[in-house]
């Protein structure tokens, strides 16, 4: 299979993904148990900082692109009918979208440069 396949950049894509999803909650729960910010102001604190901030974003965009991929995999294989998958298709990109757009505004409304 050449790399030019649209399969294979979606399925290695979907493995990065998994893997900096894995790498990130490893590393957050460690920063969280040795911070132990219980309080609403050490979370602000926390998150105001670029580097916790970016990391978190691109975090909630690979699980954004992890389910893209995952739904998109499943319209293809169990819905037979072209019209109503790529409806399915298009409503669900919209909501993915909408929910990445909504989680890039809550994460940058803290940060502080």
């Amino acid at each position: 299979m050449s790399w030019r396949a649209h399969g294979m950049r979606t399925w290695i894509m979907q493995r990065l993904t998994a893997v900096y999803m894995l790498l990130y909650l490893a590393g957050f729960t460690y920063m969280v148990a040795c911070r132990l910010p219980l309080e609403y102001a050490n979370w602000r604190g926390l998150f105001a900082q670029p580097v916790v901030n970016v990391a978190t974003s691109l975090f909630f965009y690979a699980i954004l692109y992890h389910a893209w991929v995952g739904i998109r995999d499943i319209l293809i294989d169990y819905v037979h009918w072209s019209p109503l998958r790529y409806l399915l298709w298009a409503l669900i990109t919209l909501a993915l979208l909408g929910m990445g757009i909504w989680v890039t505004m809550i994460l940058y409304s803290v940060v502080e440069i």
